[in-house]
């Protein structure tokens, strides 16, 4: 058992499958009773009815787009928590904005199977560059880390070269956060001539992980794995060893769908990627995620038995990741409120020396000086992401809808 998490990665598909349909309708049946959103949401349906996956995908789905509505209506989360007799150990505020619980319990998200896929251990010391400040990230992994049995630096986003001191100071030898920032330190290091050598494993997420940047960083002696992952969630799936797909975690029931329906598509057809999983304080019944994957076929030679997806494959919308940050069309739009003066906007999201860049081109007949800084550092406050604008004559932008284009290359 010694390369794999516990015994529950390498059961029988039709005995994983028995037990996570013979718990659903407990898991519905509590949601319906003690979180009225979750009443209104689902309706008059019988819990224990709901047993199979046929009968799941009877279900309407959840759209994580519209948490931000929903949650505007009825704070703090659209009464889809399960608070009463609960003090949830932090409270969160991601990009949209969208409010989250964190469950109770030493790993909440579920992180600590997919750090032990990527080669972590007990006794390992691990620099965890996730955001702390009200984002879940920083504490999804670090608290996973810790389950594991792993020393935590809390090293967040940004202050490169106090984080390359550390580095150099306590040698740790894991790394979790976005594959961008990684090459950051790293190059900082360089650049300051500090060893970071000790570094041999990351887990990544957030961002993707192009082919290129991936092969850099083992050219610098990194094992790197991806994970796939939400705040309503936790863990969806896992790189392992084997490099082929991720592997689905072991606690959630994965369902991929027709984009803008709930219908299941067949096995190998691109998809949205819906999930449900086991929180007795936030509990996902078919949340929609707007991600695209699909399922591979087959095991996977790892020797895990779960499902495997092809990893992220893009947007079912217009929602993009950014430096591991959601961008959503409302939030470009909330930069036209606050400037009126602006015509359309459209958000462009590149790469730029393996890392994430945005550009807004506004339209605009303003000459005003230092009016394009105005504009950048509204987009940075609502996205909390700098970018830069480029102001462009009234007119010029297409009309064809599209706010957000994702230009980014992997190839």
């Amino acid at each position: 058992m010694a390369d794999h998490f516990d015994a529950l990665e390498t059961r029988d598909p039709k005995e994983r499958e028995r037990d996570l349909f013979s718990r659903l309708p407990g898991l519905i049946g509590m949601a319906i009773a003690r979180a009225p959103g979750w009443a209104r949401h689902l309706g008059a349906i019988d819990p224990a009815a709901v047993t199979t996956r046929e009968t799941l995908a009877t279900l309407p789905v959840l759209r994580k787009s519209d948490l931000k509505d929903l949650q505007e209506e009825e704070p703090p989360f659209g009464g889809f928590a399960v608070t009463q007799g609960r003090t949830p150990p932090r409270l969160f505020m991601s990009p949209g904005p969208i409010y989250e619980p964190q469950s109770e319990g030493g790993d909440p998200w579920r992180g600590a199977r997919s750090l032990f896929a990527a080669g972590f251990r007990p006794g390992d010391i691990v620099l965890n560059c996730f955001a702390y400040h009200l984002t879940p990230g920083g504490f999804m992994m670090d608290t996973a880390a810790r389950a594991l049995g792993c020393s935590v630096i809390p090293g967040g986003v940004g202050n490169t070269e106090m984080q390359v001191e550390a580095i150099a100071h306590l040698k740790p030898n894991g790394y979790t956060g976005t594959p961008d920032f990684l090459k950051i330190l790293l190059d900082k290091a360089d650049e300051l001539g500090r060893d970071a050598s000790s570094i041999t494993k990351a887990l990544v997420s957030g961002a993707a992980l192009p082919a290129s940047l991936r092969q850099e960083l083992q050219g610098r002696g990194i094992a790197v794995r991806q994970a796939y992952g939400l705040a309503e969630v936790g863990t969806v799936a896992f790189e392992t060893e084997a490099l082929e797909g991720m592997v689905v975690d072991e606690n959630i029931i994965l369902e991929i769908v027709k984009p803008g329906t709930g219908d299941p598509v067949p096995e190998g057809e691109i998809g949205e990627v819906v999930v449900t999983t086991f929180s007795e304080t936030y509990p996902m019944i078919r949340l929609a995620t707007g991600d695209l994957s699909a399922v591979m076929p087959g095991q996977s030679p790892c020797g895990r038995t779960n499902v495997r997806i092809k990893g992220w494959m893009g947007r079912a919308d217009q929602t993009a990741k950014v430096k591991g940050m959601f961008v959503r069309p409302g939030q470009v739009a909330d930069i036209a409120k606050r400037h009126p003066e602006l015509g359309r906007l459209r958000l462009v999201i590149t790469r730029e020396g393996e890392q994430d860049a945005m550009t807004l081109r506004a339209e605009s007949a303003s000459n005003e000086e230092g009016f394009a800084q105005k504009v950048a550092a509204t987009l940075q406050s609502l996205t909390k992401i700098r970018g830069s604008v480029e102001l462009v004559p009234p007119g010029s932008l297409p009309a064809d809808g599209k706010v957000i284009a994702d230009e980014r290359s992997y190839s």
